[in-house]
């Protein structure tokens, strides 16, 4: 893909996502545009004070609740990527509804807009929380998740195609808990909910480009997935607080003691490449499933999850992971 010849817009634009996204865009690809879209002026000021600022580069002010503001967004629109959504679990937790209206019916509103403008790609973040969810966040996720996969068969003849990315925890991200373990060092004292918990990681940049790859490679109608290591919490909590006690506090509701990438009802579907998983339409009436030529279809009983992982990352490779996130938070960027 000529990326040079692309205008990319992207819904939550000021995330962290966003701007990692806007940042390598900006550097490597230069694209004809980027279309930063997202619902708060404050955040886009300070993006472009500091330094988010090209001739190529645009900021949209607008919700991805409101139709008609993204339809307008749109236009001349090649690629989207889709990273706007409430992710917080406590808070999705106690306004339900709030969580539906910008993960649901706001993937929609994508959905719709890109197909009224003929944008050609749409690559949505999703999360290992789709998958067998027991929270609202997860549970909105894989809604989303299925209403873009769906959606390519209300493409028609149109050139615009769906699909989704689904990868676990972002390190050092919003929300991660690395500032939290950071912040509670000062102390000595580190709190964990359970110590037998297990978390796939990626980091931001690793995300941000198989976002990327993906968006190149798709066809429509994949949930495409990359390898990535598990990390054991107590090990996480280590590394960062190394002579630290350790209190553990209960699993918290809505929380699993490890997450799943893949389920066994997905693996039928499922091909396995070198470095990624693609989860194939369950339905091949239109389009997705030339994958299997490509790579291994996993039998069955296949599940990709946490605490079966055979990537684990021990306690030095985390260190060499958190060193720059710390020094992020030192220079009080977290």
């Amino acid at each position: 893909m000529d990326w040079s010849k692309k205008v990319v817009l992207i819904t939550g634009g000021t995330g962290s996502f966003g701007k990692k996204l806007t940042r390598i865009m900006l550097d490597e690809y230069n694209p004809s545009k980027i279309i930063v879209f997202s619902r708060d002026e404050l955040k886009q000021h300070e993006m472009r004070a500091a330094g988010y600022d090209a001739h190529n580069l645009r900021y949209f002010i607008g919700d991805v609740r409101d139709l008609d503001r993204m339809r307008r967004a749109f236009e001349g629109v090649d690629i989207v990527v889709h990273a706007a959504a409430l992710k917080q679990v406590p808070a999705c937790e106690y306004n339900p509804m709030e969580a539906i209206k910008t993960n649901i019916l706001g993937s929609s509103n994508v959905i719709d807009a890109a197909l009224d403008a003929g944008v050609e790609r749409v690559v949505a973040l999703s999360t290992d929380k789709a998958v067998n969810p027991i929270n609202l966040y997860g549970a909105t996720k894989l809604a989303a998740e299925k209403l873009f996969i769906q959606s390519n068969s209300y493409a028609g003849g149109r050139k615009t195609r769906f699909a989704c990315v689904r990868y676990g925890n972002v390190v050092g991200s919003r929300g991660s808990v690395v500032p939290v373990f950071l912040r509670q060092r000062e102390s000595g004292e580190v709190t964990i909910t359970d110590d037998r918990m297990t978390r796939f990681w990626i980091s931001l940049e690793q995300g941000v480009r198989f976002v990327i790859r993906c968006a190149e490679q798709m066809h429509g109608g994949e949930v495409f997935v990359p390898k990535i290591p598990s990390m054991s919490i107590v090990d996480l909590a280590k590394s960062i607080v190394p002579d630290a006690k350790i209190n553990v506090i209960g699993i918290r509701p809505g929380e699993k003691l490890h997450e799943v990438l893949i389920s066994e009802d997905e693996a039928r579907t499922t091909v396995e490449l070198e470095d990624m998983y693609v989860v194939q339409p369950a339905e091949a009436l239109w389009f997705g499933r030339d994958w299997e030529k490509l790579g291994r279809l996993m039998t069955e009983e296949f599940r990709y999850a946490s605490n079966t992982n055979s990537s684990w990352l021990d306690v030095n490779q985390i260190n060499s992971i958190i060193s720059p996130i710390e020094q992020d938070y030192l220079a009080g960027k977290l």
